[in-house]
């Protein structure tokens, strides 16, 4: 069988980076797709990344005709895609009274409106093909809400809606839908957190500790794998127990 092709939306962020790993040591080939422009950022992904087959693809997750055209170059290539992880997330955090209309319309673009981007022009593909796998990263904050985070907790909120529905239409094509809800992890963005407040944060999660992001990246392999037909439409929480439900 060929190797399966694997799209990565938000590649070369902290979560990115280490499922783009995961899922290549998993043997899948892979391709990072997110802003270009920050060469010093990519440069530092492609190092992380030598010897293993990945690649990084600029793209505008935000442009839907961007994305068409990208996923019609993957096609013609014969490189699937087979799996897409859409991982690609942005914060701009502050109360509602306080939030202005920029910064909710850039959270959702982002956030959601991309998985519908990318989702949209996969989906044809995976069924015609009989095989799909698709994981979208949403957020705990996503199932408890968040102070500061309307925009966010509603994009990853949205994201789940978007995956329950999108499982059902496709089930019986051999392609599958799912979510995976981290909590905080050792990223960028967590670790940009002021130490008293992310300490608070720590000590509210059952493990006591931060996620890695090797751990986000297991679960996405395990979801994306072949023989992981029978799972779909879920959502699988890993956050250290900060958040537990059924």
């Amino acid at each position: 069988m060929d190797k399966r092709t694997a799209v990565v939306t938000g590649g070369i962020g902290g979560l990115g980076t280490a499922i783009c790993i995961a899922l290549a040591r998993a043997g899948r080939r892979v391709v990072a797709a997110d802003l270009g422009g920050r060469q010093e950022r990519i440069d530092a992904f492609l190092g992380e990344v030598d010897g293993l087959d990945v690649r990084f693809q600029a793209l505008d997750v935000t442009d839907f005709d961007a994305c068409g055209a990208f996923v019609q170059a993957l096609e013609a290539a014969g490189e699937g895609p087979d799996i897409l992880v859409n991982a690609a997330g942005i914060t701009r955090d502050t109360t509602l009274r306080k939030m202005e209309r920029a910064q909710w319309d850039a959270v959702l673009s982002v956030n959601l409106d991309s998985v519908f981007n990318l989702c949209r022009h996969v989906v044809d593909g995976m069924c015609a093909r009989g095989f799909g796998r698709i994981v979208n990263i949403s957020s705990v904050n996503g199932q408890t809400g968040q102070f500061g985070q309307t925009n966010y907790s509603a994009a990853k909120a949205g994201m789940h809606g978007f995956t329950m529905a999108l499982a059902r239409e496709v089930a019986r094509k051999g392609v599958t839908a799912n979510s995976v809800s981290p909590g905080y992890c050792e990223t960028a963005m967590v670790m940009a957190i002021p130490d008293d407040i992310r300490q608070g944060i720590v000590d509210r999660v059952p493990v006591g500790r931060l996620g890695r992001p090797e751990e986000i990246a297991r679960t996405v392999v395990f979801l994306s794998d072949d023989d992981a037909g029978y799972i779909t439409g879920a959502n699988i929480p890993v956050n250290g127990g900060l958040y537990m439900g059924f």
